[in-house]
C-alpha cells in the first residue's frame, strides 16, 4: 500500500516537473515569467489586501491558490496553433504571464498614491525585483511615515438656505480635527451631504458643488480643511445663482405608455382618473387599479422632493410582478419666486399569463429516478399584481435493496396552488404599517400522494404566510398559520411486521406512519451582508445569518383543554379521531465567506437544529425529524446512514427510518476556486451528527449528552466540482469518511486506513451546499 502510494506521489510531481518546464518555451529570451507578486507594509493600518485592486499586472491563477494548473495546461500545447488541440488547451488554460516593468511602475505610482489619500504624504513605494533564472517575484515595500491629520475645520457657503442648514447642526459636517487626513473620507462625506440635500428639496445639487481645499503647515503634519459649496449654475447660463428647494406639483402615472415617446397632444388626450392627489393616464383599460399604485407611491404633491421617495418608490413598483419597467422622470417649474416638480412615472406591462414545463432527476440514497411538473402562471390575476400559481407533478424511482415486495417502484403525484398579493392582508392594520413593511401575502393549498411498496401516503395541506425584505439584505418570512393532514390509506402486512419488530428498537417509529394533524406557526429571518442571493455571489468578505423557529399544536391543545375534550386510549387529545402534532423546533445557521482573491474563497458553515416534541406528542413527525449524511451534510455519508450519536448498529437491521434525531449539528469548511471555462472546484472538511434527546429503545448511544457529543461528531473531507451555467449551478462531490463514530478500533478512525469501497460517497446535486 506504502508503495503504490509512493509511486502515486512520484507520478504526479514528475508531470509538474514537466509542465513547468514547457513554460520555457512560451518564455521569450530575455524575458521574464511573473511567478509571484507580494505587498508588504510597515504600518497595521494600511493592509496589504486593501491595496491588491491597484496591481496593474497579476500573476497566473492558482487552483486553491497552490499550483498555476491553467499556465500547464496552456502550455502543454505547442507551438503550432493551427492544431485544434493546441487551440483546445490554449482555450482551457491561462497563457504565462510575462513580466512587464513599465505595468510595475505604474502600480508602484498607484499604491503610492492610494497610501497618500489615506493621509501619509511622505510615505514611500519600493518595488523589489528578484530574479531567478527567467522568472520574477515582486514585492512592493510600503513605508507609510507619520501621517497627516486634520487641523482647522473653515467653511466658505454663499448659498443662505444651505448655510443655515450648517448652521443650526442639522448637516453638521463628520469631520473632525485631529482625525486622520483620507481623501476618501472627504469623497463620503460630500457624498453623505448631497444625499443629505436631495432629501430637502434640493433636486439639482449634485457632489461636484462641493469641493475641499487643503493648506499643510509648514513643519506640522496638519492640514487646513476648508469647504466650499458652489452656487448653483446650469450649462448656458451667464451667471450663477442660488440652489433652489423644489416642491411636487404634481405626481403622473402613465400606465404602458412611453413619456418620451408622447407628445403634449398625445398626452392630453389619453384617459386619466384621479386618486389622493395622484393622475393615471392610460388608453383603454388601466392594467392596474390605481389603488394598488396609490399603495405604492410615496411622492406626494406639496412636500419637499425627497430622493428617498424616489427610491422607495422604484423599490415598491418593482415588487409588482405584472410591472416589467418603470421610469420616474421630472420637469421643473418655475412660478414667481417658487420651484416646482412634476413628476411622471412611466410603466411598462409585463406578460399577465405563462406556461411553463420542467424534467428533472432524482436520486434519493442512490435510488434514481424522474420528475416532470407543469406550471401555470398569472401574474395579474384581479388586476392588482396578485400572482396565480398552480402546478402539477408526478415523480417516479426505482427502488433498490428493498426485500420481500413485488413491485420495487416509488411513484408520486402532487398538485399545489398558491395566489400572492403584494401588500400586507390582514385586518386592523393602517395603511402607513402595510406601506412601510412593504410584505407580500400568500395563501397556497398542496395535495401530494405518494405511492410506496411498503405504503400509501397523501398530504393535504393549506397555509397562509407573509414575507418582507428590509434593506435589500435581510428577509422576513412569518407562517401565520399552516395545516397539514397526512393520511396513511394502505401499510403493507410486511410493513406492519417491520414496525411490530421495530417496537423493541424504536418504541416511537410506529407514530411516525399513523394519520396525523400538523398546525403550526413559524418565523424564518434571513440575513446576508452582501445583499447578494447567496454566498456564491458575493463578491467580498461576507456572512449570512439563517434563523427559523416554528411550533405546533398548542392552539389545538389549548382548546382541547379549554373544552374539557377526553383523550384518547393512546393518551392524547384528538382532532375529528385524528392524534395532532405538537412540538417546537428551531434551527440556526451560520455561515462566513472569506475573499482570498477573486477566483479563491474560502467559506465556513455551522448550523444547529433542536426539536422538542412534548404534550401531545410522544416524537416528532417524520418531515421534522433530522437526518445526517447527504450533499448539504456530513458528505462522505450518503443520505439518511449517519447516527443517531454513536450508535453501532447494522444499517440494515434499522433501516434508514431510524437513522433521524431531535437534534442536529453541522459544521463545514470548503475552499472554493475557479478553474476553468465553467467549472469550479472545492476541497472540503466536514463534521456532524444527530441525536435524540431521550432514549428510544436500544438507541441509548444516540441520546446527546453534554460529555460525550463531541467525542461522537463524525468527519470527513473531500474533494467536489460544479459546472456553474449562470442560471444552473450543478454539483458533484466526492466524500471520504475520517472518522466514524459508529465504528470502533482501528474501524474508528478510516483516515488513517482509508477504504474506498467503504468510506466513499458520491453526491450529485443542484446549487451550492450553503
Amino acid at each position: 500500500m506504502k508503495v503504490h502510494r509512493f509511486l502515486y506521489i512520484s507520478q504526479i510531481y514528475l508531470l509538474v516537473l514537466l509542465a513547468g518546464c514547457s513554460v520555457n518555451k512560451f518564455i521569450p529570451q530575455g524575458e521574464y515569467l511573473l511567478d509571484e507578486i507580494k505587498i508588504e507594509s510597515d504600518n497595521k493600518d494600511v493592509k496589504p489586501s486593501n491595496l491588491l485592486p491597484y496591481i496593474r499586472q497579476t500573476t497566473n491563477a492558482k487552483w486553491f491558490s497552490l499550483v498555476k494548473i491553467p499556465m500547464y495546461i496552456y502550455s502543454a500545447s505547442g507551438k503550432d496553433s493551427t492544431k485544434w488541440i493546441n487551440r483546445l488547451w490554449r482555450r482551457l488554460g491561462d497563457a504565462p504571464v510575462i513580466y512587464d516593468a513599465e505595468l510595475a511602475k505604474e502600480t508602484k505610482y498607484e499604491i503610492g498614491k492610494a497610501v497618500q489619500n489615506m493621509g501619509y504624504m511622505g510615505a514611500d513605494v519600493m518595488v523589489i525585483e528578484n530574479f531567478h533564472k527567467n522568472r520574477v517575484k515582486l514585492t512592493y515595500q510600503i513605508k507609510t511615515g507619520v501621517p497627516y491629520v486634520i487641523g482647522a475645520m473653515n467653511y466658505e457657503i454663499d448659498d443662505k438656505g444651505i448655510n443655515d442648514l450648517f448652521r443650526d447642526d442639522s448637516l453638521q459636517i463628520k469631520l473632525n480635527s485631529g482625525m486622520r487626513f483620507d481623501v476618501n473620507r472627504l469623497d463620503q462625506e460630500r457624498l453623505r451631504i448631497t444625499q443629505e440635500l436631495q432629501n430637502r428639496g434640493y433636486y439639482f445639487f449634485n457632489k461636484d458643488y462641493i469641493t475641499f481645499s487643503a493648506d499643510t503647515i509648514s513643519g506640522r503634519k496638519e492640514i487646513d480643511l476648508t469647504m466650499k459649496i458652489a452656487p448653483f449654475q446650469r450649462q448656458g447660463d451667464m451667471y450663477p445663482s442660488a440652489h433652489r428647494q423644489y416642491t411636487i406639483r404634481k405626481v403622473n402615472y402613465l400606465l404602458d405608455s412611453d413619456f418620451s415617446s408622447l407628445s403634449l397632444q398625445e398626452f392630453n388626450k389619453m384617459q386619466h382618473q384621479q386618486r389622493n392627489g395622484l393622475n393615471f393616464y392610460y388608453e383603454g383599460k388601466p392594467f392596474l387599479r390605481p389603488g394598488v399604485l396609490d399603495n405604492s407611491n410615496y411622492l406626494s404633491a406639496n412636500q419637499l422632493y425627497r430622493e428617498d421617495d424616489v427610491q422607495k418608490t422604484y423599490s415598491s413598483l418593482g415588487r409588482l410582478n405584472i410591472v416589467r419597467y418603470s421610469n420616474i422622470r421630472f420637469r421643473d417649474v418655475l412660478q414667481n419666486d417658487s420651484a416646482y416638480l412634476d413628476a411622471y412615472i412611466a410603466l411598462s406591462k409585463n406578460k399577465n399569463k405563462s406556461l411553463s414545463f420542467e424534467i428533472e432527476g432524482t436520486n434519493s440514497a442512490g435510488d434514481l429516478g424522474a420528475a416532470a411538473s407543469v406550471t401555470f402562471n398569472h401574474r395579474n390575476l384581479f388586476k392588482g399584481s396578485e400572482s396565480f400559481m398552480l402546478k402539477a407533478r408526478g415523480a417516479y424511482e426505482a427502488i433498490t435493496g428493498l426485500e420481500g415486495y413485488a413491485n420495487s417502484n416509488y411513484t408520486e403525484y402532487g398538485v399545489e396552488s398558491s395566489l400572492s398579493f403584494p401588500e400586507f392582508m390582514f385586518p386592523f392594520l393602517s395603511s402607513n404599517f402595510k406601506r412601510k413593511i412593504k410584505a407580500t401575502s400568500e395563501v397556497s393549498i398542496k395535495y401530494n400522494w405518494q405511492i410506496r411498496p411498503e405504503f400509501e401516503r397523501t398530504l393535504a395541506a393549506a397555509a397562509w404566510s407573509y414575507r418582507w425584505t428590509r434593506r435589500g439584505k435581510a428577509t422576513h418570512r412569518f407562517d401565520l398559520l399552516d395545516i397539514n393532514y397526512i393520511y396513511m390509506p394502505y401499510i403493507s402486512s410486511a410493513f406492519v411486521d417491520y414496525l411490530n419488530r421495530m417496537d423493541e428498537l424504536n418504541p416511537w417509529l410506529r407514530h411516525s406512519y399513523e394519520d396525523l394533524f400538523i398546525v403550526r406557526m413559524g418565523y424564518t429571518y434571513t440575513y446576508n451582508s452582501s445583499g447578494a442571493a447567496s454566498l456564491k455571489t458575493a463578491r467580498r468578505n461576507s456572512y449570512s445569518i439563517r434563523l427559523n423557529i416554528e411550533e405546533s399544536g398548542n392552539l389545538l391543545y389549548g382548546i382541547s383543554k379549554l373544552v374539557h375534550a377526553r383523550k384518547s386510549k393512546g393518551r392524547t387529545y384528538q382532532l375529528a379521531n385524528i392524534n395532532f402534532a405538537q412540538y417546537v423546533k428551531l434551527d440556526f445557521d451560520f455561515a462566513k465567506n472569506f475573499m482570498i482573491d477573486e477566483r479563491n474563497s474560502l467559506v465556513f458553515h455551522s448550523g444547529i437544529g433542536v426539536a422538542v416534541p412534548y404534550g401531545n406528542s410522544k416524537s416528532l413527525p417524520f418531515e421534522k425529524l433530522y437526518f445526517s449524511g447527504g450533499a448539504n451534510s456530513v458528505r462522505g455519508w450518503k443520505v439518511r446512514t449517519l447516527g443517531p450519536g454513536g450508535y453501532r448498529g447494522d444499517s440494515n437491521s434499522i433501516g434508514y427510518v431510524n437513522r433521524t434525531g431531535d437534534i442536529k449539528l453541522d459544521l463545514n469548511l470548503e475552499y472554493r476556486t475557479f478553474l476553468f471555462w465553467k467549472l469550479n472546484g472545492a476541497l472540503f472538511i466536514d463534521a456532524g451528527n444527530i441525536w435524540n434527546l431521550r432514549s428510544q429503545g436500544v438507541f441509548s448511544d444516540g441520546v446527546f449528552r453534554f460529555n460525550r457529543f463531541y467525542k461522537q461528531l463524525a468527519m470527513s473531507y473531500g474533494l467536489g466540482i460544479r459546472f456553474d451555467l449562470d442560471f444552473l449551478i450543478l454539483r458533484f462531490d466526492g466524500g471520504m469518511k475520517a472518522i466514524n463514530p459508529m465504528a470502533s478500533g482501528r474501524d474508528r478512525y478510516p483516515i488513517a486506513s482509508p477504504n474506498f469501497k467503504r468510506d466513499f460517497a458520491f453526491h450529485f446535486a443542484v446549487g451550492y451546499p450553503f
